[in-house]
């Protein structure tokens, strides 16, 4: 058996299988599964993607590698690199719904963590008066027996 490499071995196909092959290629190349892949797929450096972005390299770096972030941070990112964000649902029994307003600027967040400077309130304890048994008024006789 005699070794070929790929790009014989896709010449030696039928032009419909080389026309596929090179489709889908194309499509894998699209795609990306990192922010970093997508800023070096855009021919951007850290440090230019930060000076667009008005910050350090080092806090670009330090997003790329997170795995969470907030929706205005990625929108800022994407737009920092000329693109623009598109927040998409899908449901099984619906048409894809496509959200315009999440992730804008403006927004507040819904919980906003707490500072690291931030001191627990610590609160006096209640002091507490036990109640006083009524005392009866006048003589007590006691029952007969």
């Amino acid at each position: 058996m005699k070794l070929v490499s790929h790009r014989e071995f896709i010449a030696s196909l039928p032009a419909g299988e080389k026309s596929a092959i090179k489709k889908r290629s194309a499509e894998l190349i699209n795609e990306v599964e990192t922010l970093q892949q997508m800023r070096k797929a855009r021919a951007l450096t850290q440090k230019k993607l930060a000076k667009k972005l008005g910050v350090g390299q080092v806090a670009v770096s330090k997003l790329e590698s997170r795995s969470d972030l907030l929706l205005s941070t990625l929108r800022s990112y994407i737009e920092a690199m000329g693109g623009t964000l598109d927040l998409v649902v899908r449901f099984p029994d619906r048409k894809p719904v496509t959200l315009t307003t999440i992730g804008v600027e403006d927004e507040e967040p819904l919980m906003k963590p707490l500072s690291k400077k931030a001191k627990s309130v610590t609160r006096k304890p209640v002091r507490t008066v036990a109640a006083k048994k009524p005392q009866p008024r006048g003589r007590v006789r006691q029952a007969a027996e």
